[in-house]
């Protein structure tokens, strides 16, 4: 894993502002704390932060392919390639000669030889640059989930892109400010393609290339083109297979991406919660290593968690006793990471969070324990498999299980923030005027009849069926997203590279396919999946209800929300201030209690509150609504 960061220019010489990368690749250097380096060049400085996981003493980037003394292309490139042997032997067959063992140079011979259709060649998670000096041109791509970030900035000559929005924004010629419609794409909780939240500033979409090259009779006035295209789309069609077939096929792909996952030149392990999807990622790598190699496993708790522990919406039992369950059945050498609630309190632990996503979140107490699993994790390893995206996939969430949800002309999770405040989920202490103006439900009912409109009709599909795929199509596309989004910027905070099994885009194109009355073929969430690998886990896993990432349930977390909550209400000088609903906030600090723990309601408002307080304070943010 690693960072970029980069800035193309054809109105100016660019050899000489090697610093001005350099200090946009200093707000990203926890994404690659192994080295870095800038390569600049007449119209480009193109910068990278690595991680060394592969080919650790070769792979250096910025890496340039050069050959009789002349510069054919330049690479950044953050992510890893898991075919690249294959490509290797491939590319070679072609012609191509190799100095190092490693996947970055495969990436740029692959450019070499297919040109921007060479992410369509490409298997595993990327987001990479490359400079064309012969045609003065530069190559951004995705790969096709969106694993990897990539985000840019059009200039009036050129572009500014990187691996996170705190790289460009650290460019003198970029402003920090959100609009109406980036604030309403934060508050609802969407992931709308493309979209940055800041104005000026655009996300490379999953499963994109951009190009950018000087205009057509620009070249010497400066002028830039940029063209995005798709590579890969989501593709729908029947399903062909029965259900034994499909079981079948689900655990030889899952069992090939996670065999897969596992290459690396440095200590690997696996996240365990003790729900079907983590646990079955450990298994399949367990089984993949064989004997003689006992994998390490880690789990999140809280301390007095399972003791203290009550049932709510969400949860219906303590995660810590299955994954020790799990790890003992698989055979890992598992360890809990137990946080205190002091830990979760930390104001720098809450900074550093914050920081790492760029975004204020509604939900930044989990964001908070997955970053001190995440560092925890990090002290033992260089790599770390994740069960993510196997409940956007199977159908595991209840915005997919609950009626009254999946069909309301707006996405099932912002239809179920709606209910619990009328403008959305953690809105419940802003001001009503400005929730009017931002038209949070208006601003996602839109965004949800643009994602409907991208779902094909499927021959024979009708009625709950047809339903079904588009939520399905909407959370790998508007909420999957999201957690990738986060996921990425926490491990990275930390310098841990986080893989994600489910997201091997063979087995998202067939599982996104299999019809929902196979999906819950036995009555339950996730039955294709639980199916699938019941043989490697003890049954009281495979037969568990789905359990959400845990939150801490200690009132003394709650103390520490009111007086934080308090301290910023009663500042004059808060820039959230401006963005309360007055008489709510008051009517709240004049309760002597601790804020409520239990559900999502009064926690999440007064955590919204802290988190934009922080973000418009540290980061500047000047609000143009």
């Amino acid at each position: 894993m690693c960072g970029i960061a980069g800035w193309v220019d054809y109105a100016r010489d660019l050899s000489e502002d090697a610093a001005t990368v350099r200090t946009m690749l200093g707000t990203i250097a926890n994404r690659g704390p192994d080295a870095e380096a800038v390569w600049s060049d007449g119209d480009i400085a193109l910068g990278h932060r690595r991680l060394a996981v592969i080919d650790i003493a070769d792979s250096t980037q910025p890496m340039a392919a050069v050959e009789e003394g002349r510069t054919l292309a330049v690479l950044a490139h953050s992510g890893e390639i898991y075919n690249y042997r294959e490509l290797r032997a491939e590319l070679a067959s072609r012609g191509h000669r190799f100095r190092t063992a490693g996947d970055t140079e495969v990436v740029l011979r692959a450019y070499l030889e297919w040109g921007e259709r060479c992410a369509e060649h490409l298997d595993g998670m990327f987001a990479f640059a490359v400079w064309d000096p012969r045609r003065r041109e530069l190559l951004l791509a995705r790969d096709r989930l969106g694993i990897k970030p990539m985000y840019y900035a059009r200039t009036p000559h050129g572009l500014l892109f990187g691996s996170e929005p705190k790289a460009l924004l650290a460019h003198p010629s970029m402003e920090c400010v959100v609009d109406a419609e980036g604030l309403a794409e934060l508050l609802a909780y969407i992931a709308t393609p493309g979209h940055a939240v800041y104005r000026g500033m655009r996300e490379l979409p999953a499963g994109h290339v951009a190009v950018l090259r000087p205009a057509p009779g620009g070249s010497g006035g400066g002028g830039a083109a940029l063209r995005e295209s798709r590579y890969w789309t989501l593709p729908q069609h029947e399903h062909p297979d029965d259900l034994e077939t499909t079981v079948a096929t689900v655990r030889g792909l899952l069992q090939e991406s996670v065999a897969g996952h596992l290459l690396a030149d440095v200590p690997l392990c696996t996240l365990l919660s003790g729900g079907v999807d983590s646990s079955a990622i450990a298994a399949l790598a367990a089984r993949s290593l064989g004997d003689g190699h006992r994998p390490r496993t880690f789990a999140v708790d809280f301390e007095g968690h399972t003791e203290r522990f009550r049932k709510d919406f969400w949860h219906e039992d303590p995660d810590a006793p299955y994954a020790v369950e799990v790890a003992r059945h698989v055979g890992t050498d598992h360890e809990p990471v137990v946080l205190r609630t002091s830990d979760l309190a930390d104001p720098v632990v809450d900074a550093a969070a914050l920081r790492s996503q760029d975004l204020p979140r509604p939900i930044p107490d989990m964001d908070r324990s997955l970053y001190l699993l995440l560092r925890a994790v990090r002290q033992r390893s260089t790599v770390a498999l994740m069960g993510e995206v196997a409940d956007e996939l199977f159908g595991g969430y209840q915005s997919f299980r609950d009626p009254t949800l999946v069909d309301t002309a707006n996405f099932p999770w912002v239809t179920m923030g709606l209910r619990v405040a009328p403008h959305g989920m953690s809105t419940g202490l802003l001001d009503p005027g400005l929730l009017r103006k931002i038209d949070v439900p208006g601003y996602s009912a839109q965004r949800w009849s643009e994602t409907v409109g991208e779902v094909a009709d499927v021959p024979g599909e009708a009625g709950t069926e047809r339903v079904m795929r588009r939520v399905g199509y909407a959370h790998l596309t508007r909420w999957l997203p999201l957690l990738l989004s986060r996921d990425d910027r926490l491990s990275m905070a930390v310098g841990l590279e986080l893989r994600v099994p489910y997201c091997d885009h063979r087995l998202v194109e067939y599982v996104h396919n299999i019809p929902w009355a196979m999906k819950t073929a036995d009555g339950r969430e996730k039955s294709v999946l639980r199916s699938a690998v019941a043989d490697l886990l003890p049954a009281s896993v495979t037969q568990r209800r789905k359990s959400p990432f845990p939150i801490t349930q200690d009132p003394r977390y709650g103390q520490v929300l009111r007086e934080r909550f308090d301290a910023v209400v009663g500042d004059p000088a808060a820039p959230v201030r401006a963005l309360l609903d007055g008489p709510a906030c008051a009517e709240l600090a004049d309760e002597d209690r601790p804020v409520a723990v239990d559900g999502w309601g009064e926690r999440r408002n007064v955590e919204m509150v802290l988190q934009l307080d922080a973000w418009l304070r540290h980061y500047r943010v000047r609000l143009d609504l």
